[in-house]
């Protein structure tokens, strides 16, 4: 059972938070990239989650298809049956869903979801985001509970955000007046909403300066410190027991020194996509550099077919990618600590 069901999760999760270190969620857009991932999670002997964006699903079903919720089904149910050749723990994850495309994206994944239970077959995904940092907190809140408390009925845990991660990802740009640090008051009126509701939990994307993307050093300001004031504010309102288990998005290129104070703070899961995408992408340009002649059919010639196959420069790219998820493994403390016996 390398996809984790409910419990295992939950288990992930909290061993995380408990022992001080965070999952990798890598962004795929396609079975190339889902497999580097899987290769770098058995090569760091850790387990991990794998994302899907609506940009990176909407890619994955076709140019000419577009259609996110089946991009994401068909990257799901790859990794569903690849992962059984893995010795790790695999969680799948949906990342950055707006508002606006909640029924294009994360209500027809839960409603698969739905007939797959009522058939006694496991869930395809374990957890799905809701990202309402662009509305009023109260307009945010208001959605997602009523999201967590359908998702709590299918054992699907809900991630929101609360502030807003800068930069750009998959074509939803922050604006320059985003609020960009959450505030002790933010997570105490998410805790409020959210916990009295029973059920798997949810995680919190709780913003501290994070941006997504890759910028020079000094450019990005972050202050890993307001998640553990968040976290000693809720706290002493609701008890230990209402530590957040905290997201940490746009980390990418981000100092060690700022990761690990955000995981002794409670991040058990970091997104990173950029670093990924650059890893994948490098590969290929230095294999098509490299062999230029070979990869055209230059002044009449046929150029060379072990050149211009995919298949050769796709499989270097998943190399890549996977060699750098390993540096993230290393990077969130999370090597060699599967729950795979």
């Amino acid at each position: 059972m390398p996809v984790a069901d409910y419990t295992v999760y939950k288990e992930m999760l909290d061993r995380a938070k408990k022992n001080h270190f965070a999952y990798p969620a890598i962004n795929v857009t396609s079975l190339t990239t889902a497999n580097a991932v899987l290769r770098g999670f058995a090569e760091s002997k850790c387990d991990g989650i794998i994302s899907v964006t609506t940009g990176g699903a909407a890619f994955a079903s076709g140019a000419s298809v577009k259609d996110m919720a089946v991009g994401a089904l068909s990257i799901a149910e790859h990794v569903h049956r690849a992962a059984d050749r893995y010795p790790v723990y695999v969680a799948l994850h949906t990342d950055h869903c707006t508002a606006n495309n909640l029924e294009k994206f994360v209500i027809p994944l839960v409603e698969e979801t739905e007939r797959r239970r009522a058939a006694g077959k496991p869930n395809l995904f374990n957890s799905h985001m809701f990202d309402g940092s662009g509305l009023s907190l109260k307009e945010n809140l208001d959605i997602a509970v009523n999201l967590l408390e359908r998702l709590r009925k299918s054992d699907l845990i809900l991630e929101i955000e609360t502030g807003v991660v800068g930069g750009e990802e998959d074509g939803v740009k922050a604006s320059a007046a985003a609020k960009l640090y959450t505030t002790p008051e933010d997570t105490l009126e998410v805790a409020r909403r959210l916990n009295s509701i029973e059920g798997p939990g949810y995680l919190l994307a709780a913003t501290f300066g994070n941006v997504h993307g890759v910028y020079a050093p000094g450019h990005v300001q972050l202050r890993p410190f307001i998640l553990k004031e968040c976290q000693e504010a809720v706290i002493r309102e609701y008890g230990e027991q209402a530590r957040f288990r905290l997201v940490f998005h746009g980390g990418s290129g981000s100092p060690t020194e700022d990761i690990h104070q955000a995981i002794d703070s409670g991040v058990v899961k970091m997104n990173i996509d950029t670093d990924m995408q650059y890893a994948f992408t490098r590969a290929i340009a230095d294999h098509l550099f490299k062999n230029y002649n070979g990869a055209l059919k230059v002044d009449g010639g046929v150029g060379d077919k072990k050149i211009y196959d995919p298949r050769v420069y796709m499989t270097l790219a998943e190399v890549a990618m996977a060699e750098q998820v390993k540096q993230a493994a290393v990077q969130l403390r999370v090597v060699g600590t599967t729950m795979m016996k």
